[in-house]
């Protein structure tokens, strides 16, 4: 206690004399006052200088932006079997780990560019010397001293001005990262935000596009030529100028044996060497840009990434895109023979949807699609037309117990004032359901859409993704508000190839992010939409399409069912707005729409959907000869083919005779030429004063045997072929005559 208060007091003294000192010195400097003065401004540029000193140091960390050192990298896009698909970037960057640059490159790099870069602390001060007694002597700022610190501060955080200004800014950044990260964090973050002309960001994007090559497998001189390249990369690239490029690598390898790291010997024999740069890579394929908005746009919803972080992220994205399908794909629908239009700013979309995964295996949005456009038509709504028939009407139909052959009523008809014609304004009467939806009737599928409910047909297309808020008997024509887009259109026809389940297309199968860590998604749902047997049925009916009805123009020699569709045009008479077709092969579906972006008085098709069919028949052709496309649907098991048709014969010769029976008893026996279908069954009537009475039946066969017959009177008899698919019956044959006494 007592030593306390001890050191308390001594404290206390010292307090005392240093302020009694202190008011001493100020008497005798107030008695000189330019001392003073002097005493105040030495003290004042020493507080200064210290302040500015700290700052420098340690205030780094205002100019660095943290953000900024996440450097945007380029998205690669690839198909499954790994094939390069496209890039997505807003700079071309391909990020490399420091640990994959050889020893050699790397070395090109720091001898140019900073030779002590591991022994300094940000700033060469060395260097920096020697270039400020440059400058003085310039009275400019003429040499620069920047270390690869100071380049990287420059290039993240600064402007390219050269005041002084910037230079201590560019200091201040350059020690911040020098006490916060490694040297080779530096280093990795250096090369990777380089900038090598032709939009080329980053070592390893450099190597790949100079070289065609990883950058671990890049030769000395092939690093020394990308290590020359950064002073000036416009004015040393090999592909702008190769003598400036041979010059300025060369001076690179010069560099490196000044530094220890090559030997005279080598020196020589690497100045030797060409510089073996690849032939200068093309753009990016035409065909590529339909599909890969189709991707930023998946992306976007599926993922929750946006289009910026997408284009900066540096994301790895595998695809269902089939390249040989997608060139195809474009080729075809760039093709001007196809169209027949007002004028030739007609726009077309071909979408294919593989049959198993659903995946978008080409997709082309417009004759001339670039990103961000609006009017991707792959992606735009469009009126359906007929193609929407099976998928409201027909199907949903045969789900609630009709049956292909059933019987329809095709014949003009009115509904509360909603008049149905058929576009060719012919009527048949009644038709089986199949030959209706063959010959694409409005009347029929106006009427059956009727009868089923327009409820029940709205249901079953909501199931299909195309829900529509039209509530009318239009919707059983495609006659809708807004439509749908040709990827909906593949997608829900891709359910018949399915034994009826519906599965979401998709783009994008993976996406990885710059570190390799799976992005999880939501999962594509899948739905059981039509009965196996219902589905069957109506791909066997869309067969028939193709072979027999609206799709049997143009030549394709290999299985294929689908259908056709077309919408009137508002204002001008007989002219088509939308031509669609919709196909479906053993292996996928392919959806082909043609029309306008706005269909007005000067912009129509003079011909409906038989250009869509000729496109879509040519391009299986076409890929037919690339990959083998198989030669038969898929038939599932459990469900029953859908019956040939049956046409009734014409019976001209029947016959009556007499013969004799069992125990001598007399009979009649009928007969007539059949047809070669077994199936027709036949109808045997005898004429009484009643009129015809039927006494019998038989099935392929071509003769009736009358156990009793008539013997005391002349009988007459006909015969009549009955379909038992619909239940019709033909003309009745000619009459035979039956008489004992004649």
């Amino acid at each position: 206690m007592r030593n306390s208060q001890e050191v308390k007091r001594f404290i206390i003294q010292v307090k005392n004399h240093i302020i009694s000192a202190f008011i001493k010195s100020w008497q005798v400097l107030s008695e000189h006052r330019w001392l003073k003065y002097l005493t105040l401004s030495i003290a004042s540029v020493i507080l200064l200088s210290s302040i500015g000193f700290f700052f420098i140091i340690y205030g780094g960390g205002l100019i660095v932006d943290e953000k900024k050192m996440v450097l945007p990298a380029t998205t690669m896009v690839e198909t499954t079997d790994g094939e390069y698909a496209g890039r997505l970037y807003t700079e071309n960057r391909l990020l490399t780990s420091l640990s994959d640059v050889p020893d050699h490159v790397l070395t090109a790099f720091i001898a140019t560019e900073d030779e002590r870069f591991f022994s300094h602390a940000g700033v060469d001060f060395r260097s920096v010397l020697r270039a400020v007694y440059k400058d003085i002597i310039a009275l400019d700022k003429v040499e620069g001293a920047s270390t690869i610190t100071q380049q990287l501060s420059k290039n993240l955080f600064l402007t390219n001005d050269q005041s002084w200004m910037r230079k201590t800014k560019e200091v201040m950044a350059s020690m911040y990262l020098e006490r916060n990260y490694t040297k080779n964090d530096i280093l990795e973050l250096y090369l990777n935000q380089l900038y090598f002309a032709h939009g080329v960001y980053g070592i390893e994007t450099a190597s790949q596009y100079f070289f065609s090559k990883a950058v671990s497998d890049l030769t000395v001189t092939e690093g020394a030529l990308l290590a020359g390249m950064i002073k000036g990369p416009n004015i040393y690239s090999p592909y702008i100028n190769e003598e400036n490029a041979v010059a300025r690598r060369n001076v690179v390898l010069n560099q490196m044996h000044r530094a220890g790291y090559l030997e005279t010997e080598e020196l020589l024999q690497l100045q030797g060497q060409g510089l073996g740069v690849t032939s200068q890579p093309e753009a990016a394929p035409l065909y590529i840009d339909d599909y890969l908005e189709v991707v930023i746009q998946e992306i976007e919803s599926r993922y929750n990434i946006t289009r910026d972080e997408l284009q900066r992220g540096g994301y790895r994205v595998t695809v269902h895109m089939d390249l040989d399908m997608q060139k195809q794909a474009y080729e075809h629908v760039t093709n001007t023979a196809y169209y027949q239009a007002s004028n030739d700013e007609v726009e077309a979309s071909v979408v294919i949807v593989d049959k198993v995964t659903a995946g978008l295996k080409a997709v082309i949005g417009g004759r001339d699609y670039t990103i961000g456009q609006a009017h991707h038509q792959a992606l735009v709504t469009h009126q359906p037309g007929s193609t929407i028939k099976p998928l409201a009407v027909y199907t949903p139909a045969l789900e609630k117990g009709y049956h292909p052959y059933s019987l329809l009523n095709d014949e003009q008809k009115d509904f509360d004032g909603y008049t149905v014609r058929n576009a060719n304004n012919q009527y048949e009467g009644d038709i089986p359901l199949v030959e209706a939806l063959v010959e694409s009737k409005n009347t029929t599928a106006v009427s059956l859409f009727n009868a089923i409910g327009i409820e029940t047909g709205k249901e079953y297309l909501n199931r299909l993704n195309l829900s529509t808020k039209d509530d009318g008997l239009a919707i059983a024509l495609g006659g809708l508000s807004s439509g749908y887009t040709p990827v909906q259109m593949a997608t829900a026809y891709n359910t018949y190839l399915n034994e009826g389940v519906y599965r979401d297309s998709s783009a994008v199968i993976s996406i990885t992010d710059r570190n390799g860590v799976a992005i999880s998604s939501i999962e594509p749902t899948e739905t059981q939409v039509f009965e196996k047997q219902s589905a069957w049925y109506t791909l066997n009916m869309l067969e028939r399409v193709v072979t027999d009805g609206t799709a049997s123009s143009y030549d394709y020699a290999g299985a294929l069912a689908g259908k056709t569709g077309s919408t009137q045009h508002a204002t001008v008479e007989g002219a088509t707005k939308d031509a669609w077709f919709i196909g479906l092969t053993p292996d996928f579906t392919v959806s082909t729409w043609i029309g306008f972006d706005q269909s007005d008085d000067a912009h129509y098709l003079t011909k409906g959907s038989s250009q869509a069919v000729q496109l879509t028949k040519a391009l299986l052709t076409d890929i037919n000869q690339i990959q083998l496309i198989r030669s038969e649907f898929d038939r599932p098991s459990g469900v029953e083919d859908l019956p040939e048709p049956i046409t009734l014969p014409e019976i001209t010769d029947l016959n009556a005779s007499f013969g004799l029976g069992g125990f001598n008893l007399l009979r009649a026996e009928l007969s007539w030429s059949t047809s070669i279908d077994d199936r027709i069954i036949y109808h045997v009537y005898e004429v009484t004063e009643d009129g015809k009475k039927l006494i019998g039946k038989t099935t392929g066969e071509g003769s009736y045997t009358i156990k009793r017959p008539s013997i005391l009177q002349m009988t007459r008899y006909y015969v009549e072929p009955i379909n038992p698919l619909t239940n019709q019956g033909g003309n009745l044959s000619n009459p035979a005559m039956l008489s004992l006494f004649e």
